[in-house]
């Protein structure tokens, strides 16, 4: 193991033994602080969010972001292991956030150490975003503005080191479907229920015309519903949330629109900023993702279209997401990441980014 894997795993340790839930990264957010310190890589802050800017920085060239986040979801009660506590066992380092996205954090951190004191023809940054998990307003949204303009941005995820292209985005519906309250025993009223059940029928069946090659079709999924108050009064009111997940054919207020249209309740948008994004098969950056060579499960560089969503839908430039560990992991019951993949990572995002053209 190499000095570099050595030390980003003993960083990833410190941050699992810290309850880091989304809107909860202060005291996450000051261990990474005072590591940062301690590297004299002179971080910046805005709320829970830290930035590193390479030195020599020049207004004339492009600037390259590198991004992961801090916080992670909330434990499930399925967790055999305490998870916040780091167990190394088999390989497999386990805690809450080791894999989404402890491991893309640490081995990105990694990388911009040794890129920062190498010469590039363009401008560098890291940044440890916080809620992202939640999409929230106090996460990489409100230190955007604080940043030099963002040529092209390297988002840390657990992809497999595969490099993901396009991501879906995300918009949440709340709709309401009116009716009249009656006694249950007798022909009256009107069914609110009922009513959301066929705004339900359509949403499950109705699909967008356009599907994306990359990230297939829209897809909306019904996922909460509340009713009625005990169980003999027809409910009067039924409330229900849906969940889209958009592709780059449709943006999230077009898909808006046509829902509102076909659906008698009302339905409310809870945001529309969360939309698809992608970066061009041609841009540099992929390319040189593609030459890297087999990952370290042996697999080819394929591009793809990932269905999850990450701080990309709230980047204003192209951006490419590529991370150690597995999705599939991620938000599960004993979270974990290998050692090697974070070892891997950092070899492969140095050689993908030392020397690169933008």
């Amino acid at each position: 193991m190499s000095s570099l894997t050595a030390e980003a795993l003993d960083l990833l340790c410190s941050l699992i033994a810290i309850p880091r839930t989304s809107r909860n990264e202060t005291a996450a957010a000051d261990c990474l602080a005072a590591h940062l310190d301690r590297l004299h890589l002179r971080p910046r802050r805005e709320a829970n969010n830290l930035w590193c800017v390479a030195e020599g920085y020049d207004a004339g060239r492009p600037t390259l972001l590198l991004c992961a986040h801090i916080d992670t979801v909330r434990p499930s009660d399925a967790w055999s292991r305490h998870p916040f506590t780091p167990v190394l066992e088999d390989d497999c380092l386990y805690g809450l956030g080791s894999n989404d996205d402890g491991a893309s954090l640490v081995s990105l951190l990694q990388a911009y150490r040794v890129l920062s004191g190498r010469p590039q023809s363009y401008n560098l940054i890291f940044l440890a975003s916080a809620e992202e998990e939640v999409s929230g307003r106090d996460g990489i949204e409100r230190v955007l503005p604080l940043l030099p303009p963002i040529s092209v941005a390297l988002v840390g995820e657990p992809t497999g080191m595969q490099p993901a292209v396009a991501e879906k985005g995300l918009m949440v519906l709340d709709v309401t479907a009116h009716g009249r309250a009656g006694h249950a025993a007798r022909d009256e009223g009107d069914n609110a229920l009922y009513r959301a059940l066929d705004d339900i029928q359509w949403l499950r069946t109705y699909r967008f015309p356009q599907s994306s090659p990359l990230l297939g079709p829209v897809k909306m999924t019904t996922t909460i519903i509340q009713a009625g108050t005990q169980h003999n009064v027809v409910p009067d009111r039924c409330t229900f949330t849906v969940d889209v997940r958009s592709n780059e054919c449709y943006s999230n207020r077009q898909i808006y629109d046509t829902v509102c249209a076909h659906l008698a309740g009302e339905v409310h948008a809870r945001s529309f900023r969360l939309n698809s994004s992608s970066i061009p098969p041609a841009h540099p950056l992929v390319q040189a993702a593609l030459r890297l060579g087999p990952t370290v499960d042996g697999l080819p560089r394929t591009p793809y279209g990932s269905p999850t969503l990450s701080d990309q839908a709230l980047l204003p430039c192209p951006s490419l997401k590529m991370g150690p560990g597995q999705s599939a992991r991620s938000h599960t019951a004993d979270e974990f990441v290998r050692p090697s993949e974070i070892h891997a990572a950092i070899e492969d995002y140095i050689a993908l980014l030392d020397g690169l053209k933008l």
